[in-house]
C-alpha cells in the first residue's frame, strides 16, 4: 500500500524554520500502514527537510552557520537576469542553502508508529520566502 498526502505550508519570512513532524505523524496515523517507510520531500529548490532537535537555541545556531556558510553579500553567478527564466536570478543562497540541508528525510513506520528517536523533529526550510510551499509525505508498507 501506497498513500501519497501533500501539505501547504505558507511561510511568512525571507528565512523560516518549521517543525513538521506533526503532519508526518498525522499522515502516518492516516495512511493504516503497519510496517513500512514514511518519506517526506520538499518540492521546491530553495527549501530544505532535515531533522534535528527543535530547541530555539539550536534553530539560532543552524541559521548562523548557514549564513555563514552562504552569505548573502558573495558575487553569485545566478545572481543575474536569465532570459531564459524570464526575470532575476536573485535567490543563489536559497538554492545552495538547500543542498546542504536536503531535500527529504525517511523514517521506519513500525507496529503503526513512527519509528523517531525522543528529540528528533522534522523540519521544512524555508531560504526564499515568503512563499506557498508544498511538501508530500508518502507512506508505504503493509496494512
Amino acid at each position: 500500500m501506497v498513500k501519497t498526502e501533500k501539505v501547504t505550508l505558507l511561510t511568512e519570512q525571507y528565512h523560516q524554520m518549521i517543525v513538521i513532524t506533526p503532519h508526518l505523524r498525522a499522515a502516518v496515523a492516516a495512511a493504516g500502514v503497519q510496517n513500512g517507510l514514511a518519506a517526506v520531500i520538499t518540492l521546491h529548490t530553495t527549501t530544505g527537510i532535515s531533522v534535528n532537535e527543535a530547541l530555539e537555541c539550536l534553530e539560532s545556531d543552524i541559521d548562523d552557520a548557514l549564513k555563514r556558510l552562504v552569505p548573502e553579500d558573495h558575487p553569485y553567478a545566478h545572481a543575474r537576469i536569465l532570459p531564459s527564466y524570464g526575470s532575476t536570478a536573485g535567490n543563489p543562497t536559497g538554492h545552495i542553502k538547500s543542498m546542504l540541508t536536503g531535500n527529504h528525510c525517511l523514517f521506519p513506520v513500525s507496529d503503526g508508529q513512527l519509528v523517531m528517536g525522543e528529540a528528533q523533529e522534522v523540519y521544512f526550510y524555508e531560504f526564499d520566502g515568503p512563499a506557498r510551499r508544498t511538501v508530500t509525505i508518502t507512506v508505504m508498507g503493509e496494512a
